[in-house]
């Protein structure tokens, strides 16, 4: 795991723990704090979800990127053997 999607998913623990913490610790009735729970739940879902679109998006793209990096680099493999070839054939005559 990158260093920098450990740090995320650590944020991401920390902030519900501080809600969570925040939520219980506050001064209302449990239906009100339930409530609230609930609210945050529905947030928190619906960020998770935004963002694995996202991701799901950008790992498309890269995918795209990589076929066609790929390709390129075996199309000019393809020329350069070709080449080696005809000045094979040209050396033999």
């Amino acid at each position: 795991m990158k260093k920098g999607s450990r740090f995320a998913l650590g944020a991401a623990i920390g902030a519900v723990a501080g809600v969570v913490a925040g939520l219980l610790a506050a001064p209302k009735s449990g239906k009100e704090t339930r409530a609230d729970i609930k609210q945050k739940a529905l947030e928190m879902k619906k960020e998770a979800a935004e963002k694995a679109g996202d991701l799901k998006k950008r790992t498309a793209e890269l995918g795209e990127t990589t076929k066609k990096r790929t390709d390129d680099i075996l199309n000019q493999a393809k020329q350069k053997v070709d080449e080696v070839k005809k000045r094979a054939e040209d050396t033999k005559r």
